[in-house]
């Protein structure tokens, strides 16, 4: 084993732990998925975790980045695209990604209905809310979701399954604990349903410095990049 490989085992079962004592912490309830945010992350790296430790999900920012390891990483763990997404960068990623978490606008779900249309598919997506009201982020105000879900729920070739969303950044552990308790609302409010006893619905909330109080706060998805990978390579 290489000493990448030995640092990114710790990591990786350092994060595991640490999941499931917030999952203690909270009660109990359902699992929380672990998708690893792998931006700038080697391909080959990526595939070490999921063939030797088990990792099941890795999410791509880029679509540039999410096409280049697709082939090489696609085959060994359900690849996600975490990132904003243009309009124009659709096409590479509707019928890749099993999920888009990143819906940001009604007119990118619209382009994101069009492909899947074409493609004869049904394309999994979040709807993203920008729950920090932070003019640098994308995605809805709180205010807009409830017409905006309605919205894109009437789109042919799109299954919206929940929320994506972020604390502001650099924010405390106080005030991210509201931004999450804010997004889990809205979360339970449109997507309560559970079919057959399991959840088929998501909020993705909590990065590798906050993904500890998310799942707290009732995060069923957490994406954390450099708690397993370590600092991001520039």
């Amino acid at each position: 084993m290489t000493e990448r490989e030995k640092i990114i085992t710790e990591n990786y079962n350092l994060v595991k732990y640490k999941i499931e004592e917030a999952i203690r912490r909270r009660g109990g309830g359902e699992d929380v998925t672990l998708l690893a945010a792998t931006k700038t992350v080697p391909a080959e790296e990526i595939v070490f975790a999921a063939k030797e430790l088990g990792l099941r999900f890795a999410g791509e920012n880029r679509a540039q980045e999410f096409t280049a390891k697709y082939d090489a990483v696609s085959p060994y763990l359900d690849y996600q695209f975490i990132g904003s997404l243009q309009k124009n960068k659709v096409k590479y990623v509707v019928g890749r990604a099993s999920l888009i978490h990143s819906v940001s606008s009604i007119s990118l779900a619209e382009e994101i209905s069009a492909r899947a249309v074409k493609l004869g598919i049904t394309q999994n997506v979040l709807l993203e809310i920008n729950i920090a009201r932070e003019e640098s982020k994308h995605g809805f105000l709180p205010e807009e979701s409830d017409e905006a879900i309605g919205k894109i729920r009437e789109l042919p070739g799109v299954n919206l399954r929940g929320i994506m969303t972020m604390g502001a950044a650099g924010a405390e552990k106080d005030a991210l604990r509201k931004y999450f308790q804010k997004s889990y609302a809205i979360f339970i409010d449109n997507f309560p349903k559970k079919t057959h006893n399991i959840s088929d619905t998501i909020l993705s909330m909590g990065m590798s410095g906050s993904f500890e109080q998310a799942i707290e706060e009732g995060a069923t998805l957490v994406r954390v990049g450099s708690a397993v990978f370590g600092s991001r390579n520039p």
